[in-house]
């Protein structure tokens, strides 16, 4: 699919639209012409950005534009019909042949001795078919950002088959508990950084806050003497 295929599919999301494609021969564990129905499409065009769920499956996966099309593959045309071979032609008349000899049976040939019948062959039942699966290193990537904030991608092979999700800072500070110490070192490092720069944006936020708390009571203040010097009446008490 084009770029423009692929904004076309977001602008029919958007609407409430479903969405229906096919699978190229690019696509990897399903079958080519298969079809799919649109689940979301990543806001970052990158990689294997558009899920999807397969026709009779419950599970969705991430596919890239090159694997997917708009256009419904053509139907294979139907094995052609063996043609009726022409009526043969009538076979002479036999010449008749005396009615002792055609009432006469044919002798039917011995049966052969110490020859067991022949067993019957079992087929054995059909075994059904696998859905085929996608093969590959599984890979886990936890990434975090200078502000603390966590998320976790899951790969099959080359293929991305959990986008990336976000994680809390507790459930990253638990699984860092269960890894390696040299791990746990660099995770717990990130954590402290994080942490470190948040406790500096509150301490400037109050700053700011008390700031503006001090300019909000002087002109209050100012107000008050403005109205006495312009001789406005006091307030009643």
């Amino acid at each position: 699919m084009t770029e423009q295929d692929v904004a076309a599919l977001r602008d029919e999301l958007a609407a409430g639209t479903t969405v229906t494609v096919w699978f190229t021969a690019a696509a990897v564990g399903v079958p080519t012409g298969g079809s799919a129905k649109i689940v979301a499409v990543g806001e970052v065009p990158e990689g294997d950005f558009i899920q999807v769920r397969p026709a009779g499956s419950r599970d969705t996966m991430f596919c890239s534009p090159n694997e997917l099309t708009r256009a419904r593959p053509a139907r294979r045309p139907a094995a052609p019909r063996s043609r009726l071979k022409p009526a043969e032609k009538e076979k002479p008349a036999e010449t008749q042949k005396p009615a002792a000899e055609e009432q006469a049976p044919a002798p039917e040939p011995p049966a052969p001795q110490g020859e067991p019948p022949a067993a019957p062959v079992k087929k054995s039942p059909a075994r059904p078919r696998k859905r085929a699966e996608r093969s590959g290193p599984v890979t886990v990537s936890l990434s975090s950002t200078v502000d603390g904030d966590w998320a976790v991608e899951v790969r099959v092979g080359a293929k991305r088959v959990v986008a990336a999700t976000p994680l809390p800072a507790t459930v990253v500070a638990a699984v860092s508990r269960s890894l390696p110490p040299a791990v746990a070192e660099v995770m717990t490092s990130a954590l402290a950084e994080a942490r470190r720069r948040q406790e500096e944006r509150v301490a400037q936020l109050r700053e700011e806050l008390d700031a503006a708390q001090r300019t909000l009571e002087q002109l209050g203040v100012d107000s008050c003497s403005d109205a006495h010097s312009s001789g406005c009446p006091s307030p009643t008490r």
